[in-house]
């Protein structure tokens, strides 16, 4: 696995439905169908993107981001969904991921990076905190369709 690996922003609906296998080692319970109409409706908005990592064509890891403003922080970039592929984990490409992830946040003026992180990831934490995240607060989450 000595191939180079690239940064690509994802665009089209095509090369964002063929990242599914990478996303779903994160959400297994997702179906191919959901992440279809999510991922639709979520390129209507002007502030997501898209970032894949590639070996070769394979997809390797992805991160979808976010950049908006809150009160509280001003203007920021939100990595969401962050995942780097089983087979290519402890090989720095989540590493990559981070710094071009930190790159797109400078050049649009972020004053903050932040993310949610399941509870249960805690090599996820680890990453984070080495990359200088802290910890500061809970996301909670309230079900309305059930």
């Amino acid at each position: 696995m000595c191939m180079e690996h690239f940064t690509k922003e994802i665009i089209s609906l095509q090369e964002r439905l063929a990242v599914f296998p990478v996303y779903h080692q994160l959400n297994p319970r997702l179906s191919q169908e959901e992440f279809e109409r999510r991922m639709t409706t979520m390129m209507q908005y002007k502030n997501y993107h898209l970032l894949g990592i590639f070996s070769g064509e394979r997809c390797v890891a992805i991160s979808g981001y976010w950049i908006g403003h809150k009160l509280y922080c001003g203007k920021y970039i939100e990595p969401d969904n962050v995942v780097v592929d089983r087979e290519f984990r402890s090989m720095g490409i989540g590493e990559i991921l981070q710094k071009k992830l930190e790159q797109i946040a400078r050049e649009n003026a972020c004053e903050v990076m932040m993310l949610d992180a399941y509870l249960d990831n805690e090599g996820g934490h680890r990453f984070y905190e080495r990359h200088g995240y802290v910890r500061k607060g809970f996301h909670f989450v309230k079900n309305l369709s059930e």
